[in-house]
């Protein structure tokens, strides 16, 4: 069977303007290439993201800390209330082949965080960068631009290990 691939996008609910341009773009060439996008369903990166998805014809899901689905931004076409609150982001990505992280905060950072301990491959835009006993760690994988970003996201999806 040929799934579709999910990609997760991960930022903040709050974000810059360039962020949120990064993010639309990133959800733009999800939606062209054919990409499911998941996401934390709110504000800020997730919205701007999902809203480049679905100019472009994509599928957006939003994995809400809430209870109630009728807190997705309005582009989220398939919401999915959790209840569970920042332990959402777990879910998030886990869901996803890959994780593009846009901006974020410390939200962001514990995505980051589960997805690599989960052996999902991260690429960041504009994003953390990682250090371990003072040097630097090489774990999330760096972009240049949105193109390169959901690139290297589709590329490295098709690994072993992951559903």
């Amino acid at each position: 069977m040929n799934k579709q691939k999910i990609i997760a996008v991960i930022g903040g609910g709050q974000c810059t303007r360039k962020e949120a341009g990064l993010a639309e773009e990133v959800g733009r060439e999800l939606a062209r290439r054919g990409a499911v996008l998941v996401c934390g369903g709110l504000g800020g990166v997730m919205e701007a993201a999902c809203r480049g998805a679905g100019a472009e014809g994509g599928t957006t899901i939003g994995i809400l800390p809430g209870e109630d689905s009728l807190s997705a931004n309005p582009h989220v076409q398939i919401p999915i209330a959790t209840g569970l609150g920042y332990a959402r982001n777990i879910a998030v990505v886990r869901s996803a082949r890959a994780v593009i992280a846009v901006g974020g905060s410390y939200g962001t950072l514990s995505e980051i965080g589960y997805a690599l301990q989960a052996g999902i491959p991260v690429i960041g835009l504009n994003t953390w960068s990682l250090s371990r006993n003072g040097k630097e760690d090489s774990s999330i994988i760096p972009a240049q631009s949105p193109g390169e970003a959901v690139d290297k996201a589709l590329e490295l999806s098709s690994g072993k290990g992951k559903k």
